[in-house]
């Protein structure tokens, strides 16, 4: 599938500020199942760093505006071409071992609604495979947080989220990283586009997933908003332990000032 992205990110600031710097992670990885046809991220008036891949195998690149300002604005267009591996990360190259997503986070912590959810769900699968496993649990969260916008917001943990009864993709990627933690599996939190559309029309499409670390195939996508792994739907930006970890944009504003952010995404699958 041939997937064109449009994605403008601005923040406008109440009073001008004295410099902005900004850690993007808004270049797809390289792997398997996307290839990149063309890609570019733009800054007006920043200075642009280096691209470069960290341990964990996704790009990054910094943007630096050192002159006083009372808005930037962060725009990605390209193209990128998908094939499905059935949610399996293949190609990936990483130096980053998986037992370093063991470990959790504020946001990835599990209460007892988690550690109940996780129990019930795998009671009576000892005999099951670890991937099966995983599959029930993805399933079980999706029931347990049923998907509503409005409930939860960019800060809300998977407790909290737990506790409110519903949620976003963010808030499924976090509870279902939590419940893959008290099994002993190595779990990260992924952020990326989703075409969801059938008919290949433009929508707002940035998205979020979890991804688990099985025995045999290496690190395996779960989609918990939609009931399914990662396909040729998606485009995967980069991962980390939890939304914050892995935001495409995270910066720092040199003399704080009250903001106001305004983001857009578009997908569109282009006929082939």
């Amino acid at each position: 599938m041939i997937l064109n992205v449009l994605h403008k990110t601005r923040y406008d600031f109440a009073a001008p500020v004295g410099g902005i710097l900004q850690s993007l992670r808004l270049t797809p990885a390289k792997c398997e199942g996307q290839k990149i046809v063309d890609w570019q991220v733009s800054v007006p008036g920043a200075k642009m760093g280096a691209l470069f891949r960290d341990g964990a195998g996704d790009y990054i690149q910094t943007a630096s505006l050192r002159a006083p300002t009372d808005h930037i604005e962060v725009t990605v267009s390209g193209t990128v071409e998908t094939t499905d591996t059935a949610g399996i990360l293949r190609g990936h190259r990483e130096r980053v071992p998986p037992q370093a997503y063991l470990r959790g986070t504020p946001r990835t912590e599990p209460n007892r609604a988690i550690r109940e959810l996780t129990e019930k769900t795998l009671a009576g699968m000892e005999g099951a495979s670890t991937l099966d496993r995983a599959h029930a649990l993805a399933a079980a969260v999706a029931v347990a947080l049923p998907y509503k916008p409005g409930l939860t917001h960019a800060h809300t943990t998977a407790a909290e989220a737990m506790n409110e009864g519903a949620g976003v993709c963010q808030d499924h990627a976090h509870v279902m990283i939590a419940c893959a933690h008290l099994v002993g599996l190595p779990a990260r939190y992924v952020s990326g586009y989703l075409n969801a559309t059938e008919d290949g029309t433009p929508h707002e499409a940035s998205h979020a997933w979890a991804e688990l670390h099985i025995e045999g195939l290496g690190w395996v996508g779960f989609d918990a908003s939609n009931g399914s792994c990662p396909n040729e739907h998606y485009i995967r930006l980069g991962s980390g332990l939890d939304a914050q970890d892995a935001a495409p944009i995270r910066g720092v504003v040199l003399g704080g000032a009250e903001e106001r952010l305004d983001v857009t995404v578009v997908i569109e699958a282009q006929q082939q």
